[in-house]
């Protein structure tokens, strides 16, 4: 089976091809003998009804500094192809929302992956809570005073951004920091939406682990593991990454979301896990495949394509 895929993505020039999970999935559908071509969020049009997207055509090398030949500009009718990995990082924006909306036309004629209705309601910060008994105490609200009185309740807590992504604007409070009024002032200024309170919880200074899904079922987990003296464990924030085995707490979790997951038509997903209980589920461009491959775990991309290519095969 040929396909022919579609990336929705940052630019393809700007990845670090060690680390990236995206360029780990484009290279295994090159190596089945499936046409990439690829295009940005901005280069997305509704006309009439069609879905177009103005990109290029695309082929990849493992060589750091030089993995990628692009062909010239085109525009395409997004539903004359076979797949789209919509793979573009947060903010989880009204410009991402919209591309959802356009994406939601051609799907499921062309497999769009995760399925663009989906991942629009499936807010990665809301999702989870969807799930009872999974998540530390946690508020989401806009209102100051409910984030002092869970302050009070609570202590030591954890601030965060409802719609951030990549551990942006993630600060710990401590039950007598000052900064609290300031920072709330900070999110009112930036937009209106609400930020999300939690709980500290103590066991992130052993890792905050990162659990890959396909289908609703897990296939492995990288542990990230934060730089001293910090609360974010993002790799792109300093984190490190290590080798980390399921705990049977981590497979509850997984069987308590997973058919929730395939029901929704979100195949690639990846939740974060802090001791017992879950934080995030993150649907929109989940990372950490290349290291789990790397630790010798499962290979994620090519579990992906496999599903993929069934999903297509099946019609």
């Amino acid at each position: 089976m040929s396909l022919n895929v579609a990336i929705q993505m940052d630019p393809v020039e700007a990845i670090n091809i060690d680390t990236d999970t995206t360029f780990l999935m484009m290279m295994e559908a090159q190596a089945r003998g499936h046409s990439l071509w690829v295009y940005a969020p901005d280069h997305l049009s509704l006309e009439d009804g069609r879905v177009f997207a103005r990109g290029r055509p695309l082929n990849l090398q493992a060589v750091k500094g030089d993995h990628h030949r692009l062909g010239d500009y085109e525009t395409r009718d997004l539903s004359e192809l076979d797949v789209v990995l919509m793979r573009q990082d947060p903010p989880f924006d009204l410009a991402y929302i919209t591309a959802t909306h356009f994406l939601e036309r051609i799907h499921p004629r062309t497999l769009v992956v995760n399925d663009p209705a989906q991942v629009r309601n499936a807010p990665e910060k809301l999702f989870v809570t969807e799930f009872a008994g999974v998540q530390p105490p946690t508020l989401v609200t806009t209102d100051a005073e409910a984030v002092y009185a869970f302050r009070e309740k609570h202590g030591d807590m954890v601030l965060k951004p409802l719609y951030g992504g990549g551990g942006s604007g993630v600060v710990r409070l401590k039950p007598d920091d000052p900064n609290l009024d300031a920072l709330l002032e900070l999110h009112a200024m930036i937009g209106r939406e609400p930020v999300v309170a939690q709980k500290f919880i103590p066991a992130v200074s052993k890792g905050d682990k990162r659990i890959l899904l396909i289908d609703g079922e897990p296939v492995g987990a990288i542990n990230r593991i934060p730089a001293e003296g910090q609360v974010r464990s993002n790799l792109a924030r300093g984190g490190r990454a290590a080798a980390v085995e399921l705990t049977a707490r981590d497979l509850e979790l997984c069987a308590i979301i997973g058919p929730a997951l395939k029901a929704r038509g979100l195949l690639f997903v990846g939740i974060d896990v802090i001791g017992d209980y879950m934080t995030e589920i993150n649907v929109t461009s989940p990372t950490g495949a290349q290291q789990l491959k790397r630790f010798g775990g499962a290979d994620a991309g090519a579990l992906l394509w496999d599903r993929i290519e069934a999903i297509r095969a099946a019609g």
